[in-house]
């Protein structure tokens, strides 16, 4: 019966998976995705169609209140 290899090979491939995870991480933060999450959680609200447009809504909202300069 042959061993399995513990090493460089299997640490590798662990952090490959970290940085897939951090990546995937990064886009969901960018597609809104987390922000709607917390969102829900706050509001103690399920998904759906009507809870998507308030978020939407206040995103938009709140970006269109920030000052601009210039």
């Amino acid at each position: 019966m042959k061993k399995r290899r513990q090493g460089p090979a299997t640490n590798s491939h662990i952090g490959w998976r970290r940085v897939i995870a951090i990546i995937a991480g990064i886009l969901r933060e960018l597609s809104d995705e987390s922000a709607y999450e917390r969102h829900l959680e706050i509001h103690g609200a399920n998904h759906s169609p009507e809870e998507w447009r308030r978020f939407s809504d206040e995103r938009w909202n709140a970006g269109a209140r920030r000052a601009r300069c210039c």
